[in-house]
Formats: structure tokens, sequence, C-alpha cells
């Protein structure tokens, strides 16, 4: 068991606070969280935990190779937690370059400074460190209507973001294999729950049912993903990076697929319950 400290990269997005959340709140790890606050962090998701003597914060971008090897240097964990990532695929489609930087050389730039934190190491910390890359199963492509992705699911990325996660993936695995690195990964399906980011489907259709205004689903809305409660995810990482086998990967689902058109519709039904309009129309018809 590596020590008792875990990095974590991204700790102020949506997936990596409910990480964060989880360790301080149910763990006996320390936490030093790396984010460069971008639009899509929200330090206010961490107030629970901010207070803790086992929490830090440390403002920083995974793309400075000084600045890693300082928190690195300076915190000495015992395993990194990567989930600092770009991860909207309209926003990859319009503006594909960050992508580029973040997902890719971001990761290039951790695993270079990991290697040579883990090369400054005592024999016996060297031993039980491990680097837990965290990515999304939009590296496999598109479901079917029915069917799982698994850990053998061949990659067929279709965005600017799946193929800078893809590569990512691909650059953790080179490193384990080429340098030795103690690497391990994970994949997950759509995740929901607790401070997710309003653009997103789930939020974006509650935000607007509520508004009254039009709730837009692209084309026929007939594609599927599996959902997962981000606070199941939170514990299931935090499994893997405690007991993970270095070299596996793990695919992360909540076995529950279901098309983005009854996503909404659910939502809809859910919103005339507890929200409903005056005159009784149907949230429903708000879809376009």
């Amino acid at each position: 068991m590596f020590n008792n400290k875990i990095m974590v990269t991204g700790g102020a997005g949506f997936i990596g606070s409910a990480v964060v959340r989880h360790i301080i709140e149910e763990t006996d790890f320390s936490v030093v969280n790396v984010d460069k606050l971008t639009y899509a962090a929200n330090l206010s998701s961490l107030n629970s935990v901010s207070s803790s003597a086992r929490y830090a914060f440390v403002q920083a971008d995974i793309c400075d190779a000084a600045a890693m090897a300082a928190v690195l240097s300076r915190h000495q964990p015992g395993a990194i937690m990567h989930l600092a990532a770009e991860s909207h695929v309209d926003r990859s489609i319009d503006g594909p370059a960050t992508f580029i930087d973040t997902n890719i050389v971001g990761t290039y730039t951790l695993l270079e400074a990991a290697r040579s934190y883990l090369d400054q190491l005592a024999p016996e910390a060297r031993a039980s460190f491990r680097l837990h890359h965290i990515s999304t199963d939009e590296v496999f492509g598109s479901l079917g209507a029915s069917g799982l992705f698994t850990e053998q699911s061949r990659y067929d990325p279709r965005s600017p973001y799946s193929a800078s996660k893809a590569a990512s993936d691909h650059l953790v695995r080179a490193w384990g294999e080429t340098y030795g690195l103690p690497v391990v990964l994970s994949n997950c399906s759509n995740n929901y729950g607790p401070f997710h980011f309003p653009e997103k489907l789930i939020p974006l259709m509650i935000i607007k049912g509520l508004a009254g205004e039009p709730l837009p689903v692209y084309g026929a809305g007939d594609n599927v993903r599996d959902w997962l409660h981000v606070e199941d995810h939170a514990r299931a990482l935090v499994t893997i990076v405690s007991r993970g086998a270095i070299a596996e990967s793990y695919n992360v689902g909540g076995n529950n697929e279901v098309s983005n058109i009854d996503v909404v519709k659910r939502i809809c039904a859910l919103l005339d319950d507890l929200a409903p309009h005056a005159g009784g129309r149907l949230h429903e018809s708000q879809i376009t």
C-alpha cells in the first residue's frame, strides 16, 4: 500500500471534487488537490472538506512541468489520481487545441514529472507508488441499442475529445511498458450527480425545463449511454487506486444504458411531478 497522501489532478472538477470529498470523508488518506481552475472548476464543491487538516489545494496547470515537479517534491504523494481533463464533446469540436494541450500534452507532462519523482524515492516508497489515470468510455465509440463496453473493447474515438482521451490512455500504457512507471487505468461511463457542470445533458435539461425553455436534443436522441452516479464512481476510483493491479485497466459503469431522448423524457416526467407548469402543460412539450 502506498503512503497516506494522494495527489488528485482536477480535484475541483465534477468527478474530481467527488473523489476528494470521498477521500476526506470516508478514508484516512490525505489529499493534495491540484487544479488549474478553468471554467468548469468549482471550489465551492469542496466546502465540506476544505477546512480538513488532511486537505491541501495547489492552483497549477498540469502542462507546467516545473509546477508539477514542485508539487510532487513538496507534498511527496504516494499515489497520483489523474482526472484533470477537458471533457465536453461540443467544446472539443469548436476548439480542439485546448483538448490536445490539456489531455495529451498535460498527461505527457505529468507522466514525465511522475517518472522523475519516482527515481528520487526510497526503494520502499518507490515500490508502493502508483499513478491512476482516469479516462472515459467514449474512447470506445458509441454503444448500440444493446450491449456493454468491456476492458477488451476496441478503441474507436469519434470526436476531438474522445480522440484526445484515447491518446492519453495510450501514453499512460506506453510509459508503463517503456519506463516501468506503475500505472493503472480506468474508463467510466457518463456521470451525473451533485455539482454537475450545467452545460451537461442532465443539469441542462433540468435548468431549461424549470425555466420553461426549449429542451434541445441532438438528432433523434437515440444515442445510448450508460449512466453512473458520481459518488459511486468516486468510491470505485479509490478502490482502484488502492487495490487495482499495476498495468491493468478497469471499466466503471452503472449498468444503466439509456438513450438520450429517454433520459430527457424521464426528467420531464419528474419535473411534471415536482414543478408542474401552470395550466398543466407537460414539460415534454418543450423538447425540440
